[in-house]
Formats: C-alpha cells, sequence, structure tokens
C-alpha cells in the first residue's frame, strides 16, 4: 500500500540531521488552498497524512480536512494524538480499565502484554492533595503528609503501572498540576520521532488540557474512556468542526489582567456558541500577549464550550521556550519545521473561518464570574449591587445594609466600615466556644466567639480565599501581582480576616522559586496565604473542611456565604458543599476579597479594609502597577528554575521512593481493597458484539433541566455516612474519617456508582428532596437514585434521563457515563449535549437521544411517569438517525415523537454496538 498517496512526504535538513516530514507546502503547489485554513485545521490534516492507511485514516478523510470549507460539515475525521496526558483522579480508573483488559486476555489465554500503551503516556498525580492544613509554616508538609495515608493504595497501584507498562511515566504528588507541567515541561511545540518531524499533538483526560493550546499545541480534553483508545492505537474520531476566529485587537489597560481577559471571553462565546467547534486567535493583540496569558484563555476552553482555543506558534513561543529552558536544538526544531510546513503564524488575512468575534482588549476591566458558572460575568465596580440581587433571585433572601451606629454600641472594637466586620486577631484554626445568633429589625447576626474575640458572619461573607489552579498560577503577572498586593497591605497595616480559610495552591514549583526569589512568599504568609500543596485543591473541590464554628454557623443558619478562587470551575457544591455562592478572579483579587472578608463591598469606590488608626485603605492604595510587576518578573524568572524543577519532576518524595508495589504484568486484585477494584466491564466478554436491540418499557430515572453538568452526575468530592457510597464503606468498616473522596475512589466502581447523581445540589423533577434522590415510580416511594436504580434493576426495567439543554458540560469526566451505565440506564433524552459527555456515553453504550428542533419534554407534554419505548435501533441504524419513541403514560394515553440518536459516524455505531469503546478494542485484540 502506498503511504504517501499524496506525494508530500519530503526532507528537511536541519541542524546538521536530516528529518522525514509531511508537507502542506507540497499540497498548496498542488493548487490546494491550505493558505486559507485555520492552523489548527492545517494541523489535523497533517496528521491525517501522516497517518494514512487506507483503512483507518482513509483517502477520504484527508481530503474532507483539505478541502475544509468554513461551514464545516457533517463528515468524520480521525485524529492520532502524539501523546496522552492524565491526571491521577481520571487516570486512576482508566489505568483500572487496562489493567482489568489484559486480566481478561489472560483468561482467554492470550498474551496480557499486548495490552499496552502505543504512544507516551504521561499521569500527573495533582488532584488528590485536599487542604486540611491552611495558614502556617507546615501546612504543605501535613497535607502531603495526609495525602499519601488517604491514597496510598491508588499510588502503589500507579506505580505498579509505570512499572508494568511501557510507555507510561508518572510524575509523583506534589510535584505539580499537569496542564502546568505539561505546559512547562512536557510540550515540545514539534515532536521528532523515528526521524520524523511532526507538530506535538496531544489529548487529555482533563477537559483544561487546552491549556496548551496557548504554546501553539492542538489538544484537548477526552474522557477517560477515548483517552485509552488512543493509548492503545485507535484512532478519535469526531465531526469536521466549524472554526472560529477570535479576532484580538488592542492591549490589556493597566490595572487588568489576563484573568480578567479570560473572564470576558468565556461570557462572549458563551453567549456566541462555540460547543463542539474550535475557536482560532489572531488578530494584533496577540502580540500584546506572552504565552502564559495565551494559556490562561486556552485553559478556560471548555468554560467557552469549544473544543480548543489554539494561539498559532510564534516569536512569544519561542520566547516562552527560552525562558522554560527548553534547548536550543529543540526551539531551532520549531521554528525551522513552522515556517516551513505553513504552521507558523503569518499571512492571517488569508485564512477563512466559519465566523470572526472581534474583542478590543482595551476595553477590559477588572473582573469576577459567579457565583454558579464561569461564563457568568461580573464587572468589579458592579459586584456589590449584583450580589444584592444575586442573594434574591438564587436565594430568596433580601439583603438589608447593616446599621453601623447598632453594632459599634454592641462591641468595643471595630473597622470601620460600616460595622459588619469587627477587627479580632483570633487564630485561624482555634477551637470555637460559642456561636451566638442575633435578630433584630429582620438583621440576622451570627457572631463567633474562639475565646479571644468575636467575629460576625452572614450572608456574603468570604470563608474560602483560594490561589489555585493552573489556569493562572502559570501566570507570573497574576502571582506576583498577588504577592505584591499582599506586600502592600503589610506597609499598610491591613490583613486577612480571621473567619477567611486562605490557601497558596500553585501549579509547579517554579512558582513558589519566582516568589521566594522575590521575597514575595514571606508577604503571602504574613497573610496566611502558606503554601498548602502543589495541586488543584479548590478547583476540584479539594478545598477541606471549614473551621467548625463557622461550618456550625453555615449550616444552622443556612448562610449565603463565598469562596473566591482564582480557578476555573465554580459549579454549585463544587469547591465545597457548605459554600453556595463561589466567585472566579485573578490571584490578585483573591487576595483583595480575603482582606475585605466579603463579597457584599463597592472594592472601587469605598475602602477594603481600615488600619489600626481607623484610617481607611482602598483597592488602589495596594494594587501594583505593571510596571512595578514586570521588574520584578525581568528580576525573579530564570531557565535556571525550569531546568533545577524538571530535571527532578519524576523522583518524589521519600514515601513515594519507598512504596511497595506488586512486580508482574497482570494487577494482583485485592478483594478487600475499597479503592482499586476490576471493572466489571470485561469479565467473560463474548466474542462477537451481540445484536442492537431496541428500548422497550423504560422508566425514568430522572429528570433533569438545563445546565446539568458533569458535577451534578459524576461523583466528586465528599460524602458523608448517610449516603449511598458512605453506607457501603462502613459496611465494608472503612470508619467516616477514612472516606477519602470520590475522586480518591475512582478505582472501586462500587462506591463510584453510588455517588453518581448524588450531587446534594442537583435537582430531580421526579423527587421533592434536592440532592441525590427519585421516585421509584411503581411504588412511588421516595428514595436514592442508586436504590431506586438497583430495584429496577432486580425488574430487568431499562431506564433513561430526560434532560434540557446542554447537557454534561464541564470536565471531561468518565466516571459520569461509567455511572450512567452501571446504575442500567441506557439511553438519555436531552435538547443539546456537550461535546465530551456525549461521546462518553456512546464509548460506554448508552444511547444519547436529541430532540428534534422545537421539541422538550415540556412541549411534548411528557413529566417522566411514563414508560418509554424507542424503536429504530435495531435495524438499518446509520449516524444522526432519526428513531420513534412513544411514551405512555398511566392512563394509557400515549405520546409518539422522533429523536435524533446522537451516534454521529460510523466508528461510533461500532461502538455502540459493541457495548463501548474498550468492549470493541478487546474484540479486535481477541480477534487478532
Amino acid at each position: 500500500m502506498d503511504k504517501d498517496p499524496f506525494k508530500v512526504k519530503k526532507k528537511l535538513a536541519l541542524l546538521g540531521k536530516e528529518f522525514g516530514y509531511y508537507s502542506l507546502s507540497v499540497l498548496e503547489e498542488q493548487g490546494h488552498e491550505i493558505s486559507k485554513l485555520p492552523f489548527s485545521i492545517r494541523i489535523l490534516l497533517e496528521n491525517a497524512l501522516r497517518n494514512y492507511d487506507g483503512f483507518s485514516v482513509t483517502q477520504e478523510n484527508v481530503e474532507t480536512l483539505m478541502h475544509w470549507k468554513p461551514e464545516a460539515s457533517d463528515k468524520d475525521i480521525p485524529f492520532k494524538p502524539a501523546r496522552v496526558l492524565m491526571q491521577d483522579f481520571t487516570g486512576v480508573p482508566a489505568v483500572v480499565d487496562i489493567a482489568a483488559l489484559r486480566e481478561e486476555l489472560a483468561r482467554k489465554g492470550k498474551n496480557p502484554e499486548t495490552i499496552n500503551p502505543l504512544v507516551p503516556v504521561d499521569l500527573v498525580i495533582d488532584h488528590s492533595v485536599q487542604v486540611d492544613y491552611f495558614g502556617t509554616d507546615y501546612s504543605y508538609g501535613r497535607n502531603m503528609d495526609e495525602e499519601f495515608k488517604r491514597n496510598v493504595e491508588r499510588y502503589q497501584f500507579l506505580k505498579w503501572a509505570q512499572q508494568s507498562f511501557d510507555n507510561f511515566r508518572v510524575v509523583p504528588p506534589g510535584m505539580g498540576i499537569c496542564h502546568q507541567v505539561n505546559l512547562e515541561y512536557f510540550s515540545k511545540g514539534v515532536i521528532e520521532r523515528d526521524g520524523e518531524l511532526f507538530p506535538d499533538t496531544l489529548v487529555g483526560t482533563d477537559s483544561h488540557t487546552p491549556m496548551v493550546n496557548g504554546i501553539g499545541v492542538v489538544g484537548w480534553g477526552v474522557g477517560g474512556i477515548e483517552a485509552e483508545a488512543a493509548i492503545l492505537g485507535q484512532p478519535l474520531y469526531f465531526i469536521m468542526p466549524e472554526v472560529v476566529g477570535l479576532k484580538l485587537t488592542g492591549k490589556l489597560p493597566l490595572g487588568s489582567t489576563a484573568t480578567d481577559l479570560v473572564l470576558t471571553i468565556a461570557n462572549i462565546l458563551r453567549k456566541k456558541g462555540v460547543v463542539g467547534k474550535f475557536v482560532e486567535v489572531f488578530g494584533p493583540g496577540c502580540n500584546h500577549l506572552s504565552v502564559p496569558d495565551r494559556a490562561t484563555i486556552g485553559n478556560m476552553s471548555p468554560e467557552f464550550g469549544c473544543t480548543i482555543t489554539y494561539f498559532p506558534i510564534d516569536d512569544k513561543t519561542l520566547e516562552y521556550m527560552t525562558l522554560s529552558n527548553r534547548s536550543e536544538e529543540q526551539i531551532a526544531i520549531v521554528e525551522s519545521y513552522c515556517k516551513t510546513n505553513m504552521l507558523w503564524r503569518a499571512d492571517e488575512d488569508k485564512i477563512q473561518y466559519t465566523s470572526i468575534v472581534e474583542l478590543d482588549m482595551s476595553t477590559i476591566e477588572p473582573t469576577v464570574a459567579g457565583p454558579k458558572r464561569p461564563q457568568d460575568k461580573i464587572l468589579l465596580r458592579e459586584f456589590k449591587p449584583k450580589f444584592v440581587s444575586l442573594l434574591h433571585d438564587f436565594f430568596g433572601r433580601n439583603y438589608i445594609e447593616h446599621n453601623k451606629r447598632e453594632i459599634i454600641r454592641s462591641i468595643d472594637k471595630f473597622d470601620g466600615e460600616g460595622g459588619d466586620q469587627p477587627i479580632y486577631e483570633a487564630p485561624q484554626n482555634a477551637e470555637p466556644s460559642s456561636v451566638e445568633t442575633v435578630e433584630k429589625n429582620g438583621l440576622k447576626t451570627i457572631w463567633i466567639d474562639r475565646g479571644d474575640g468575636k467575629f460576625k458572619l452572614s450572608d456574603g461573607s468570604v470563608v474560602i480565599a483560594a490561589i489555585t489552579s493552573c489556569t493562572n498560577t502559570s501566570n507570573p503577572f497574576v502571582m506576583i501581582g498577588a504577592g505584591l498586593v499582599a506586600r502592600k497591605a503589610r506597609e499598610h497595616g491591613i490583613n486577612v480576616k480571621p473567619w477567611v480559610k486562605t490557601s497558596l495552591a500553585p501549579g509547579s514549583k517554579v512558582v513558589t522559586d519566582y516568589l521566594e526569589k522575590a521575597d514575595l512568599m514571606t508577604d503571602l504568609e504574613a497573610l496566611k496565604f502558606h503554601l498548602v500543596g502543589y495541586g488543584c485543591t479548590s478547583c476540584i473541590g479539594n478545598s477541606g473542611p471549614l473551621s467548625p464554628a463557622i461550618a456550625q454557623a453555615v449550616d444552622e443558619n443556612e448562610l449565603v456565604v463565598a469562596s473566591v478562587l482564582s480557578g476555573n470551575r465554580n459549579f454549585e457544591a463544587r469547591v465545597h458543599p457548605q459554600v453556595k455562592m463561589n466567585f472566579l478572579m485573578s490571584p490578585m483579587l483573591v487576595v483583595a476579597y480575603a482582606i475585605a472578608g466579603r463579597v457584599d463591598i463597592d472594592l472601587v469606590n469605598d475602602p477594603i479594609s481600615f488600619d489600626r488608626n481607623l484610617q481607611p485603605v482602598y483597592l488602589k492604595d495596594i494594587w501594583p502597577t505593571d510596571d512595578e510587576i514586570n521588574a520584578i518578573m525581568r528580576t525573579v524568572l530564570s531557565p535556571k528554575d525550569f531546568k533545577k524543577n524538571y530535571d527532578e519532576i519524576f523522583e518524589g518524595n521519600d514515601i513515594w521512593k519507598n512504596l511497595q508495589v506488586p512486580e508482574g504484568n497482570l494487577y494482583h486484585w485485592d478483594e478487600n481493597s475499597t479503592y482499586i477494584k476490576e471493572i466489571p466491564f470485561f469479565k467473560n466478554i463474548s466474542a462477537a458484539a451481540p445484536e442492537l436491540q431496541n428500548i422497550t418499557n423504560a422508566r425514568a430515572l430522572l429528570v433533569l433541566g438545563d445546565s446539568i453538568t458533569t458535577d451534578h452526575i459524576s461523583p466528586a468530592g465528599s460524602f458523608n455516612e448517610h449516603s449511598s457510597a458512605g453506607k457501603y464503606l462502613i459496611e465494608q468498616g472503612v470508619p467516616k474519617e477514612s472516606f477519602n473522596s470520590y475522586g480518591s475512589r475512582r478505582g472501586n466502581d462500587e462506591v463510584m456508582v453510588r455517588g453518581t447523581f448524588a450531587n446534594v445540589r442537583i435537582k430531580n423533577k421526579l423527587a421533592k428532596s434536592e440532592g441525590g434522590y427519585t421516585n421509584y415510580l411503581p411504588t412511588g416511594e421516595e428514595m436514592s437514585v442508586y436504590d431506586a436504580a438497583m430495584k429496577y434493576k432486580e425488574n430487568n426495567t431499562a431506564l433513561v434521563v430526560l434532560a434540557g439543554k446542554e447537557y454534561g458540560s464541564g470536565s471531561s469526566r468518565d466516571w459520569a457515563a461509567k455511572g450512567t451505565f452501571l446504575l442500567g440506564i441506557k439511553c438519555v433524552i436531552a435538547e443539546s449535549y456537550e461535546r465530551i459527555h456525549r461521546s462518553n456515553l456512546v464509548g460506554l453504550g448508552v444511547l444519547p437521544l436529541q430532540y428534534k428542533i422545537g421539541d422538550t419534554a415540556e412541549q411534548l407534554g411528557i413529566d417522566g411517569t411514563e414508560t418509554f419505548t424507542i424503536s429504530g435501533i435495531s435495524e438499518d441504524i446509520k449516524p444522526l438517525k432519526e428513531v420513534q419513541v412513544i411514551a405512555q403514560k398511566e392512563n394509557g394515553a400515549t405520546i409518539e415523537f422522533s429523536a435524533i440518536a446522537r451516534l454521529d459516524s460510523l466508528i461510533e455505531i461500532e461502538y455502540y454496538r459493541n457495548g463501548g469503546i474498550l468492549q470493541y478494542v478487546l474484540r479486535q485484540f481477541l480477534e487478532n
């Protein structure tokens, strides 16, 4: 077979060597208008040219990409990433699956070592550290100790995988966040492998993988299921995307940051509607954005809804590669290859985009986003009145301004801020001696006494202030800016409020190195922003417990308290189950709101605090200038810091080094383990896929509204002993204090299936209670979703889920689909889907149906109490086929409608027919 039917393979002489590559310039010379293609499409085209085999990547696939049109098409295209990135929450179940595939091959008498990663895989353990200790010099060490105690089984399993699998590396705990490590170290821009040069591309088992788009690498988040298929050599197939051009002009004004810019872009692109599309950034504004600025934007692609937000490689890319200690040879390869192969940012005016969105960066103002969605932009100057309306609209509570005179008379100290925040230097971790509630004139005041002073908690109090998440901690400008805010606050004699749980969790050790060089760690620590770990912490829900007094006050009085964090996710119950309002902002503003202690304040016009002499201090007094930040950046940023930290990235601490792990190519499953368990998907799988069947007499397990995220579906965060998962662990002899989190137990399907749809904020229209409850329709009894699903399973009743728009938005969580499947759900019927979750459902053998335009459950008169029969599946199934649904009510009346089977390609039909993508891959191995 001709591996180069388009005759584009060429040689590039460079550094005294000759490299092969697939030339897009030759295609241009042949008359194909490659210069009109977006850069991201050019990279997909090169990928198809290089991986052409006439079967999984066909000539039609190549021509579809070569002739990309702005309106895109419904044709399928393949993608074989050069590498795969994982974090531990999603990585553990993926490795469990691969180990289980090996186990089934061994049971069938085959060689288990044939199941092995075929492309390089890097797994970074970054999602497990929890903020148990904070505000002290020992916080980092104690949190690391706790992390290992909770996760030793998982870490032994991952260390076994590192030794057992080829092409598989593990970054131990406490070293950094996967996306920041990817940006600073793993990413090459251009890869040399087996004498060939090609663009660095990847998929990652975390939706924020597009952070790497900022350094010119095409990569996006996929479910763990898709990633496993890529690891095992399967192309990823998806419909040819539209590409929206984001044209940036101007430059950020003084006082605004990349965080303000990205929150503005999230708002604009959500309104535009870019779900499932590529976004490519161009325009003169790009010249004023560093790679960390660009990475901040790329990171939040899932918040925009798009697949990637791509920045082509240019001089800024090379500057960053030099700063981050890439070799001179690597930088020369990147520059020469990209300029030779039409992948260097140039001639942007020739490119045809599906549509263009323009943004003048000079109009950007300080911005926050929340309280529940990243796209809900709030200008800083409008934050206080917006809080007042949110408090009423979302929580049915009226805001009452505190009466300054009343509170002055009632206490002997106050900070002059209207009396609402008395000054007390109470230790952050002190135990409470009392929690007192006082109500007067309709105003409820909760006083907390920790023995050496009182403070007041109320709606709008900030209880968590977290500088966290690779979104912003990868950006030296805003991190140094946060340190300078802390320094200036100290100089003005003001401090964070004692009820605020503060934390600093950067994405790599490079950050703490340059902060220490600038002596800014001293200032941050003076305001209790001590290092708590190198990990996602609050951004993934590992905020740790609130102090007992604050937790008691919040629960007993149903307070609407707030968190402020420099992260990317603020969905309901994600940051902390007791915190109902969560606001995203720059690290600099996180420090500012920790000082203010509340969000119901006008930081632009009102004092942020008062010094010891009751003199007002304003935000402008402690806000650094761009020149101050840039001067420090020039002094403290050095390639030597990157070299020092990444030379030892795989070493780990002594606990990691001394972990004892089993040997051999098959994992030794421990039947008593509550962390790692062989997944039941593959046990005794049939040699051939069974025939497709229609779904008959199914019942609805949940009826959900719009914007149901994977945070609502997938088990995440902590859980109590009264939950289905908690009861299971109690039965296994695990004490409550050892529950850990759902994320840490992703390797145990028994825990995870019990936590699916168990989010405390999920609203199921079939249940009266909020949370993971439903109505078991045959008896009308309300019970947990898990218990009801098991009762339906006993009766062999298939289940469906009814949902609204944007079903499954959020992180690329395989357990949102795995749990759905294990509950016995055969089909989801929704108005629209988030890209990754729809794909994951197919990858688990769950049918995603989509209402036709204009149809909704409400419009059709469906309330979820009906019995559902879906026909048209078992015969003549084809991509995007319309199937028939009959919903029969209890009185015998029927509602009939057509819906679109979101099996978007022939290969997805094969995945669905096999019961999932991994079952398909396993049968391929068995057959061959």
